[in-house]
This record gives C-alpha cells, sequence and structure tokens, in this order.
C-alpha cells in the first residue's frame, strides 16, 4: 500500500500542536529573553528602576517581584498566535518550495530556493498574526510596578487592554509599529531556518537520520539562524515598545542608529544567550515535527 501524503490541513494542524507545547514549554525563557531585549526601554519609560545585570538577575528579580506564574505571562496570546503562524509555515513551505524547484539545480541553487520558500512562506503567516506578536511583546514587557502609593500596578490588565490603549494613543498605526522591519527579520530567520535544515539533511545524511543526528542538525540550524536574525528581532522589539511612548524613532534606520550610538550594539545582542538555549526546543521542533509526520502518514497508510 502506498503511503498516505499529509494534507495542507494535515500540516497544519499538528505544526500548529507542536509549536503550542513548544511555546508553553519556553515561555518563562521568552518573558526573560523578552525583558533582556527591552530592559532599557523600559527603564526610559520609568517602569524599571535599573537595567538587568544578567540572565540570573533578570530571573531573579522577576520572581521575587511578580511571582512564579507571571513568568507565563502572555502565553496565551503567544500560542494562539504561534499555532497559526508555525502551522502556515510548514503548510506553507512545501507548495511555495515545489513552486520555487528547479530540476537537476545544484546544492547552491537549491539552498537558494529552499531559503527563499522558508522565508517567503514566513512573511506571509507574520501578516496573519503581526498584531498578536505585537500584544504578546507589551505583555511579556510589562513587569510590575509599585506606585508612590504603594499599589503595584502594570500597564496593561490584558490583551485586550493593550489594543485599547494602544488604538487609542496610536490608532491602528501602533500595532503594526516595526511590521517592516519585522519582514525583513522573518525573511531571514525563516529562510534559514528551514533552508539551512532542508539543504544540509540530505547532504549529512545519505540514509534515513537518527533522532539524535536530526536534533543536533536541527539545534544547530536553528541557533545560527537566531544568532544572525537576533539584532532584527532586538530592534522590532524596540520599535514596538514606542507604541503609547510620546517620543518615537523615526523608523528602523534611525532605531539602530540611536540605540548603537546610545548603547552599543551589543545592545542588540541582550538575551542571546536565552534565545540560544531556547533553540533547544526550536531543533526539537523540526525533528518532532518530522518524525511525529513520518509516524502520522504510516498510521494513515494502514488504515
Amino acid at each position: 500500500m502506498p503511503d498516505h501524503k499529509l494534507t495542507p490541513l494535515d500540516s497544519f494542524l499538528l505544526s500548529g500542536c507542536s509549536a503550542i507545547l513548544s511555546k508553553t514549554v519556553c515561555a518563562p525563557l521568552d518573558r526573560i529573553q523578552f525583558l533582556l531585549q527591552c530592559q532599557n526601554a523600559i527603564v526610559k519609560a520609568g517602569r524599571l528602576d535599573r537595567p538587568y545585570k544578567g540572565v540570573i538577575a533578570c530571573t531573579r528579580r522577576t520572581l521575587a517581584n511578580e511571582g512564579l506564574y507571571y513568568f507565563w505571562r502572555g502565553n496565551m496570546v503567544s500560542c494562539f498566535a504561534y499555532f497559526p503562524s508555525q502551522a502556515l509555515n510548514f503548510a506553507l513551505k512545501g507548495p511555495i518550495k515545489k513552486a520555487f524547484a528547479v530540476k537537476g539545480a545544484s546544492p547552491a541553487l537549491n539552498l537558494a530556493t529552499n531559503i527563499a520558500s522558508g522565508g517567503l512562506s514566513g512573511m506571509l503567516s507574520l501578516s496573519v498574526i503581526y498584531s498578536l506578536a505585537f500584544a504578546r511583546t507589551r505583555l511579556a514587557t510589562d513587569v510590575l510596578v509599585t506606585g508612590k502609593d504603594g499599589i503595584a500596578k502594570r500597564q496593561y490588565n490584558g490583551v485586550l487592554d493593550v489594543y485599547k490603549k494602544t488604538l487609542k494613543s496610536d490608532g491602528i498605526r501602533g500595532l503594526y509599529r516595526g511590521f517592516t522591519l519585522a519582514f525583513v527579520g522573518i525573511f531571514v530567520y525563516r529562510g534559514l531556518y528551514f533552508g539551512l535544515y532542508d539543504t544540509l539533511k540530505p547532504l549529512l545524511f545519505r540514509e534515513k537520520p537518527g533522532i539524535l543526528g536530526s536534533f543536533v542538525l536541527g539545534y544547530c540550524v536553528t541557533m545560527t539562524a537566531g544568532v544572525v536574525a537576533y539584532p532584527i528581532d532586538t530592534l522590532n522589539k524596540r520599535l514596538m515598545m514606542t507604541s503609547g511612548e510620546p517620543v518615537k524613532y523615526k523608523g528602523s534606520w534611525d532605531c539602530a542608529r540611536q540605540i548603537v550610538t546610545n548603547e552599543g550594539f551589543m545592545s542588540l545582542m541582550k538575551g542571546l544567550s536565552v534565545s540560544i538555549f531556547r533553540g533547544v526546543a526550536g531543533g526539537g521542533l523540526l525533528v518532532g515535527f518530522d518524525t511525529f509526520k513520518k509516524g502520522y502518514a504510516s498510521f494513515r497508510s494502514s488504515i
């Protein structure tokens, strides 16, 4: 009996569910990374008295001030956004890759094709979920502040409050601040993420790779893509942080220039160590999706 081929709906549901599990497990790491990336913006806004000294200091202060539960702050909207994002990435990558395919292409052309198809699928999914990604960022960076009256308060009460206050202060444009730069970042990240994995896998493994080999490749690909795209991601989040604030950057280049001039280039890399550690989940996601998809296809073919 021939192998059952997964439909786009199969790919959408399987990859979306695996993405939700991955995001929930890694939610505390995500929040620490976001806080480290945006700490200077939070200090400037007067919601943080001093920058964090590092990953451990950030973790300790957040735990002491807010408690363990709030390491998952914004995770619900993250999962809601990540389901269509990741699912569309996987579901669209195949058809787009097929449309770009060239018979007898060289390894270099295959790499370019895989990067282009992965990047384009990422850009299309970003168009759908960007305002949710904005809300996720603002919730994750919303620290608990004790006012002069001794009462601890947050800037936002939840995701709907993020939309309400942003629309009131900045209009619809506020929800899409940094959108153009995010397009560049998602193309670079998703292009390398899928492009390198799909290109290197057949080159490194002549036979079917084992779970360990696939995991190592997946982790290395995720880490490489993350490091290359990280400064763009930081700039994107810093642009998001200006919505609702009186002073805004004139654009992506102005944002980059001011941060590098006033804070140094390494300010764009804050939280990178957390991102690299979190890359384990990204590598596992690629391997897990590959392995589970094959098992599911075999199951479907047997019934």
